[in-house]
């Protein structure tokens, strides 16, 4: 009766243990940001990132340092870039062109449709033309 009660037990804590690994995860929250909404999600965020890819052209590393203790990993927090205050300033001023002219209310919302974004000017390159 004994170990009856012991493998139940056994296979009750294994169940909860594997289906644990479905629950929703507490998720990874964004530090350093200035711009964009502090509450955005994981998902929302690498969204807008890997439009700004697509926009200029360029992988994560344009904009973001290298980690100090491993530099095979970016420090995402990091501000030693010039070019990620650049961005924040492109934000700036492509949110207040869409508010100004084309009455988008939250222009940085990540799911906000704009009349003017990075891909406007950018085409592809990380430098916009000067045409």
């Amino acid at each position: 009766m004994r170990y009856k009660a012991i493998i139940i037990l056994s296979v009750l804590l294994a169940t909860v243990v594997m289906l644990s690994g479905f629950m929703p995860q507490e998720g990874k929250k964004a530090s350093n940001l200035k711009v964009l909404p502090k509450d955005i999600s994981h998902e929302e965020l690498d969204k807008i990132m890997d439009g700004y890819k697509a926009a200029l052209g360029v992988k994560c590393n344009f904009c973001h340092a290298a980690s100090k203790e491993n530099p095979k990993r970016l420090d995402f927090a990091s501000d030693e870039k010039p070019e990620k205050e650049i961005t924040r300033s492109m934000m700036k001023m492509t949110s207040r062109i869409n508010k100004k002219y084309f009455h988008i209310k939250n222009a940085n919302e990540p799911n906000a449709i704009l009349a003017v974004n990075c891909i406007t000017c950018h085409r592809g390159q990380p430098h916009p033309a000067d045409k």
